[in-house]
């Protein structure tokens, strides 16, 4: 119990030391932030969002997250290739069968593969197929989600104003150390 309490107060240690968002630099007695603040555009979630909706990856490169666009187009891509993969082997198989029903006995499956397998593996890659395009479609909307969430925490306000930090106190009552954080908001 004793280490846990030792690797809670090193981690809010450590987390506050690098939680510090700014660096104040001492001029004429004065500190001055070294942020610059920029206006809130309140239309630039939706413009992210609308750009990443007309082409893939456009929103993060708006909201100048360019590293993110290649794990978009990656995810995409992979979605693609599973996508077509299971397709060409359904529609071999869906063919075959087809030609088996017609009472062709040339196809390369002949003699190996029955007719109850032929119709499973069609159904077992139309299955596929469509699980590829769903996960086609769900990255294109979080490609969309993540332009967007990205545009609103762009505007989030972060300054001394607002802090959290660790408190470490002592109870009266049994003598034992508590931890927790302290949310301080100054007006």
């Amino acid at each position: 119990m004793h280490s846990l309490r030792i690797i809670f107060f090193a981690f809010f240690l450590l987390g506050t030391t690098f939680a510090n968002a700014q660096v104040q630099i001492e001029e004429f007695g004065q500190t001055q932030d070294t942020v610059k603040y920029k206006p809130i555009d309140p239309l630039a979630p939706s413009k992210a969002a609308f750009y990443s909706a007309i082409l893939p990856g456009l929103g993060q490169a708006y909201n100048k997250k360019y590293w993110k666009i290649p794990i978009v187009y990656g995810g995409l891509a992979i979605g693609y290739y599973f996508y077509n993969d299971n397709n060409n082997y359904y529609n071999e198989f869906r063919d075959i069968y087809k030609r088996r029903l017609e009472g062709y006995t040339d196809d390369k499956y002949y003699g190996i593969y029955s007719d109850n397998v032929l119709i499973n593996a069609q159904r077992t890659y139309q299955r596929n197929r469509d699980i590829s395009l769903m996960v086609i479609i769900g990255i294109y909307v979080l490609n969309i989600i993540d332009a967007n969430v990205d545009a609103h925490l762009i505007q989030f306000n972060v300054n001394e104003n607002l802090s959290l930090r660790p408190d470490m106190n002592i109870n009266d009552i049994t003598r034992k150390q508590n931890l927790g954080l302290v949310l301080n908001y100054k007006f």
